[in-house]
């Protein structure tokens, strides 16, 4: 029988030491510091790279599937309109206000608990628990760089606010930064060739254009232009008008696919930042799948972005919480859904056959 009890408890002190250590992306060290230190003080030995921590589970079977349990300890900045402090946990009416609380603290210290828990009886499976960094600026010294260091992976499964349903796709994302060119005159004469009305048309292309090939679960791939700049005085006709496109493609398109349609049906300059985060999706037949809808979960496609792109291995994203609540003032995790991730997490998990 499972302790859930304890081992919410037990999850709910964590999360409130994590709130009261700022971890803003890219400045996790002292978040990871706390969290080793606290692993290790429960007798269970960790691995660390930058601010990643991850532990491995004893009796690893080079034969055995690996299951990766992830989350991130890094938050984005306070947004304005926090009533309460960010930095200082509050319990108020069955719910923990903190910055990272719902996004995603509770996901984070819901699956080490889990992990203790499934570490201490014989699975069918290997299992690993990662604690990353940089998750919500996509950074290079997150996850991407730890996955290397691991056993392969079979399986990973990804901390974020889902309420508990499986989300069996996630879109990806591409950022494009777009030029265009014309060549700079005085306003007042009929010269120059204004590249505001040459962006306008590729713009225009941007708005209306659809890729087609839609995704039951993601829909369309979704393009917005997000940014702009041209001109630099009132009496000069702009040689360049340069613009970014915020792209979020389904599973059926890779992003690399999207930018070579996209070169080819506009005549602005296009260079994409990085076609690293594609759009992930795992198999409806899938063994944790069928857990998951045996058990009466509803699995869904999110227009989110995770750690997922970067998981080259079948991967799902399920956690407590709610993405509504992640980035915004006065963040909060009600902690009945700590207590009842825990025991989600374990009713899948616990005795699984993948």
């Amino acid at each position: 029988m499972v302790d859930i009890e304890y081992y919410s408890s037990e999850a709910i002190t964590l999360l409130s030491s994590l709130i009261r250590i700022p971890s803003l992306s890219r400045e996790e060290d002292k978040a990871a510091d706390f969290l080793q230190t606290y692993i290790e003080e429960a007798g269970i030995l960790t691995g660390r790279s930058g601010n990643n921590v991850w532990c491995i589970a004893p009796d690893f079977d080079l034969k055995k599937p690996t299951i990766l349990l992830n989350s991130h300890i890094d938050t984005v900045k306070p947004v304005n309109g926090w009533r309460k402090h960010p930095f200082t946990p509050k319990l108020e009416n069955g719910k923990l206000y903190g910055l990272g609380s719902n996004d995603a603290g509770a996901s984070l210290v819901s699956l080490f608990q889990v992990y203790r828990y499934l570490s201490q009886k014989r699975q069918n499976y290997n299992l690993i628990f990662l604690a990353s960094c940089e998750e919500e600026v996509s950074g290079k010294d997150g996850i991407e760089s730890v996955i290397s260091q691991l056993p392969p992976i079979s399986l990973g499964i990804v901390g974020e606010p889902t309420e508990m349903q499986p989300a069996v796709a996630e879109k990806g994302l591409m950022v494009l930064d777009v030029v265009a060119r014309g060549k700079a005159g005085h306003a007042a004469r009929e010269e120059g060739i204004n590249a505001i009305y040459l962006a306008m048309e590729d713009i225009n292309w941007f708005k209306n254009y659809k890729f087609g090939n839609g995704s039951p679960l993601l829909g369309d791939v979704k393009m917005s232009v997000t940014q702009i700049n041209a001109g630099s005085q009132h009496n000069v006709i702009p040689d360049t008008c340069s613009f970014v496109v915020d792209i979020r493609s389904n599973e059926n398109w890779s992003n690399e696919e999207l930018f070579n349609k996209i070169k080819g049906n506009v005549t602005s300059e296009v260079t994409a930042r990085s076609f690293r985060l594609d759009s992930s999706k795992i198999d409806g037949n899938h063994p944790f799948v069928k857990r998951c809808v045996e058990l009466g979960l509803t699995p869904y496609g999110s227009p989110t972005l995770s750690d997922q792109a970067l998981m080259r291995f079948p991967s799902i994203k399920i956690g407590p919480g709610k993405s509504s609540r992640s980035h915004t003032a006065d963040e909060y995790i009600i902690l009945n859904e700590i207590e009842s991730g825990i025991e989600t997490y374990i009713n899948i998990l616990d005795g699984l056959i993948i």
